[in-house]
């Protein structure tokens, strides 16, 4: 029978669940953890393609030991820390690693490249599975990296999307210096950011090629040339891989947020956590809601049957919300409350799984056998 594994990265550690498939409906779910405990994780990854079964990643940051990237082979049995740091910027950048942002395992034909997502922005490279990296000079050497400007919470490159059609080719995002993509596996790189508002610029100037504060970036599970894009003010959705975007988040009670989630086997259906203005963020309106669009962006609804009335504080961030592989799909989120949420039909109804866990700062999902 297949299986759900759960991992919810927090301010203070990992926590991990599994559940049957069938049985996610059911309370008490039972959590193991803290793993790391007292370290920030800031990224997960739940890498399936491995013949020798799932491998877990994860990001973790020690206030003493600085930054690291752990793995697992047991579902969390035991883990795995390399001898030598996995990610480290090389000495000639003059620069130092504060933290892995992301975590991504690359195409289904290459089972042991891992990508990571770091602050300062920057990407790596890995082809051993995550034991070790090498930072993509493409991309830290590009002429307009020297612009990119930190925005609130650091200069994170925090979203890596690899194309299921042709591994080569990989779109990323950094706040604040916005979307790029590849079609050559690093080499060169080219801004996507067209119609992406900059909202933060002058008037005149709030269009750029590049230095958008892109929050996150999630590609349509059935065609691979739309995505789905979160920004500091503004959802928007590409139907040309990125090339131009467009505006969808005209009948959200706001479009400011973090996570945006698309679903993952029906096209045209995407989740977002519209927060308010940019001065308190917090849920829009004070009510903790998921929104739903089941026609790319053109209408959306209101999720919230099981879900707390009111929420005064508790944002959900970038990476923490996602979605199980399953049909029908789960859908997870965590706040900075420390309350996870659950749906496993859709987002139709919710159940909270958590409560007073620290900080949650990434929620990852995925099925096995």
């Amino acid at each position: 029978m297949a299986d759900v594994i759960l991992a919810v990265g927090t301010r203070k550690g990992l926590f991990l669940a599994r559940r049957g498939v069938g049985e996610r409906r059911a309370p008490g779910w039972e959590f193991d953890g803290p793993h790391f405990n007292a370290q920030a994780v800031y990224s997960v990854a739940i890498d399936t393609r491995r013949p020798s079964g799932p491998r877990i990643l994860v990001g973790g940051d020690s206030a003493h030991w600085g930054p690291s990237v752990f793995h697992s082979d047991d579902l969390g049995s035991t883990w795995t820390e390399p001898p030598e740091p996995a990610v480290r910027f090389p000495q000639d950048t003059g620069t130092s690693l504060e933290r892995v942002w992301q975590l991504e395992p690359g195409g289904a034909g290459e089972p042991d490249v891992v990508y990571a997502g770091t602050e300062p922005g920057a990407l790596f490279r890995s082809e051993d599975g995550g034991s070790s990296f090498e930072l993509v000079r493409g991309l830290w050497e590009h002429p307009t990296r020297e612009e990119w400007v930190p925005g609130g919470g650091g200069l994170g490159l925090h979203t890596v999307l690899v194309d299921p059609r042709d591994a080569r080719r990989v779109t990323v995002a950094v706040s604040t210096g916005g979307a790029y993509r590849t079609a050559d596996a690093g080499k060169s790189w080219e801004p996507c950011n067209r119609g992406v508002q900059a909202v933060f610029l002058p008037e005149n100037q709030q269009f750029p090629d590049y230095g958008q504060c892109v929050h996150k970036i999630s590609r349509d599970a059935i065609d691979p040339d739309r995505l789905y894009l979160q920004n500091h003010w503004g959802v928007y959705r590409s139907d040309d891989a990125g090339t131009s975007w467009q505006p969808i988040g005209e009948s959200l009670p706001s479009d400011f947020g973090f996570p945006v989630v698309s679903h993952p086997h029906r096209t045209g259906v995407a989740y977002v956590f519209p927060l308010n203005a940019d001065s308190d963020r917090v849920p829009a309106g004070r009510r903790c809601r998921v929104h739903r669009t089941e026609d790319a962006g053109e209408t959306w609804q209101e999720l919230g049957s099981g879900l707390p009335e009111s929420a005064h504080y508790g944002p959900v961030l970038r990476d923490a919300m996602c979605a199980d592989d399953a049909d029908p799909a789960g859908i997870y989120f965590g706040n900075r409350n420390g309350e996870v949420f659950a749906s496993a039909d859709e987002g139709e109804t919710w159940q909270q799984l958590a409560g007073h866990f620290p900080d949650v700062l990434c929620v990852r999902a995925t099925v096995i056998d």
